[in-house]
C-alpha cells in the first residue's frame, strides 16, 4: 500500500514490503491483482486473485500449477480472496471458490482479477471478474456478493461480449455522469486497453474499437481514479511486458480525449520508495484516515 497527499507522488507505507501476505490468507498461498473499492457507506473492500504462479518453486506444491496445465492452462486458479475493513488496518478475510459456489462451474479454468462496484439499481455490491471454462477463452463475468463480502449470491453472468472470438480480461468500471465507463484488456493482436460504455452497470456495454493506451509494449489491468478537487480522471495501467514492469498513466476530463502522463518515475507520476508496481488500484481517503493508516505502520503523513 502507498499513500499520496496530491495524487502525483506516492510513498509506500511499509518501505516497499508487504502489508498483507498471500501465504497467510490464500488457498494457493499467493495473491495477485488487488483491487480496492470504497463502498457507499465508507467501508473498504479488497478483492484479489487467489493464485501463486511460483508455488512449486517456493515449496507450496509439487507441480507447476494447481491442476493439469494441459487441461486448465496458465495459472488455473479457482477463486478469490475477499477482504473487508473499516480502517484499512483490521480486515475480515474470506476465501471464495467459484468452482464450488454454483453447479456447473467445477471445471472452470480460472477466476481472475475481481473488482467491486455498487449497483445502485439492485442496492447490492457487484463483483466482476475474468473467468474461463477449462482452457478456453477468458471473458468478463459478474456476480452479486453479500453484505459480509464473503459469498457470491448469484450465478456468474456474462458482463460484456467482445465482437471477436478472443480472450479479453481485466475489467475496470467507473461511473461518469449517467454512464458506466468500462476499460478492459482484449488480446486482439496484442494486449492493450479498450473501453465499452453503458447506462447500466451490469449490461448493455457498447463496444468501442479504439485503443486507449499508447504503449508499444503489451499492457493490461486498467484502473481509473478521479483527482480530488478536479474534474480529471486518471487511467492507470500495467505495462507488464517491459523489464522492469511499470505503470503508465493517461488523464481525461471527458473519457474521450486523453493526455499522456508517462510511466511511473518517467513523467509527472512518482514513487518515493518502491518500484516495479503491478496491477494496482487507487481510492480516496480522508486526511484523518491516511494519517491513522500511516501511523499504524510507523510512517508520518502530512
Amino acid at each position: 500500500m502507498a499513500l499520496s497527499s496530491d495524487g502525483y507522488t506516492f510513498t509506500d507505507i511499509n518501505q516497499g514490503n508487504a502489508v498483507i501476505g498471500g501465504d497467510t490468507i490464500a488457498v494457493q498461498k499467493g495473491i495477485r491483482d488487488p483491487h480496492i473499492y470504497r463502498g457507499p457507506d465508507g467501508t473498504f473492500y479488497l478483492a484479489m486473485t487467489d493464485l501463486h504462479i511460483f508455488a512449486q518453486r517456493d515449496g507450496y506444491r509439487d507441480t507447476e500449477w494447481d491442476r493439469d496445465g494441459a487441461k486448465f492452462g496458465w495459472g488455473n486458479n479457482r477463486g478469490f480472496v475477499l477482504m473487508k475493513s473499516e480502517d484499512l488496518i483490521n480486515w475480515s478475510i474470506a476465501n471464495v471458490d467459484v468452482s464450488k459456489a454454483f453447479p456447473g462451474y467445477e471445471e472452470i479454468g480460472c477466476a481472475w482479477a475481481p473488482e467491486t462496484i455498487y449497483d445502485e439499481d439492485e442496492n447490492k455490491l457487484m463483483v466482476y471478474f475474468t473467468m474461463r471454462f477449462g482452457n478456453g477463452l477468458n471473458k468478463l463475468y459478474y456476480s452479486y456478493v453479500n453484505d459480509e463480502f464473503d459469498k457470491l449470491l448469484t450465478e456468474p453472468k456474462l458482463l460484456f461480449e467482445y465482437p471477436k472470438d478472443i480472450t479479453y480480461i481485466d475489467a475496470d468500471i467507473s461511473k461518469f455522469g449517467e454512464t458506466y465507463q468500462m476499460f478492459y484488456t482484449p488480446h486482439d493482436g496484442y494486449p492493450g486497453i479498450k473501453k465499452a460504455v453503458s447506462d447500466k452497470v451490469n449490461e448493455g456495454y457498447v463496444y468501442d474499437d479504439r485503443w486507449f493506451d499508447t504503449e508499444p509494449k503489451h499492457c493490461e489491468a486498467p484502473n481509473v481514479w478521479k483527482r480530488i478537487g478536479e474534474e480529471k480522471w486518471v487511467l492507470m495501467y500495467d505495462v507488464y511486458s517491459i523489464h522492469p514492469h511499470n505503470f503508465a498513466f493517461r488523464e481525461t476530463s471527458d473519457f474521450e480525449a486523453f493526455t499522456d502522463l508517462g510511466r511511473l518515475n518517467e513523467g509527472v507520476m512518482k514513487s518515493t520508495n518502491f518500484s516495479s508496481p503491478k496491477h494496482g488500484a487507487v481510492i480516496h481517503l480522508t486526511k484523518s484516515e491516511a494519517q491513522k493508516l500511516a501511523a499504524h505502520w510507523g510512517m508520518t503523513f502530512q
